[in-house]
């Protein structure tokens, strides 16, 4: 069962930047660089929501379009990291930021009901 872990996120001001990573391990055979990854969110009282994904490749990429044009997703298969360049951030992108991985193989895109595996959540604050 592969280990995701998120960094820290935190408060910053709207329009700032922030990045976020996720290291995945896995105990046994590592199949981090043959599946699609993904962020979500949460923000309270409300569902959990797609925010981006990649393909295993790194090649095809997918946005919520409420985040098109400010975040970036990206990975590095040689370091089993995943990671969210978040610019212009606004208030509405405060929530709790999941890091996913498909329970497939091969895939180009994800959504969640593919998801086999989560990361705990980092919290991002964005504030006036």
């Amino acid at each position: 069962q592969v280990h995701l872990v998120e960094s820290a996120g935190g408060l910053v001001q709207a329009g700032a930047f922030l990045r976020l990573s996720c290291e995945a391990s896995e105990p046994t055979y590592n199949t981090f660089n043959i599946r699609a990854m993904g962020w979500f969110r949460q923000a309270p009282g409300k569902m959990r929501e797609f925010v981006a994904s990649i393909s295993w490749t790194g090649d095809t990429t997918s946005y919520a379009d409420s985040v098109k044009g400010r975040f970036t997703i990206s990975r590095d298969n040689a370091k089993n990291m995943l990671f969210l360049e978040m610019n212009y951030l606004e208030i509405e992108d405060s929530a709790v930021y999941y890091c996913a991985q498909s329970r497939n193989i091969g895939q180009t895109s994800l959504d969640e009901a593919e998801v086999g595996a989560w990361g705990q959540g980092t919290q991002v604050i964005v504030s006036s």
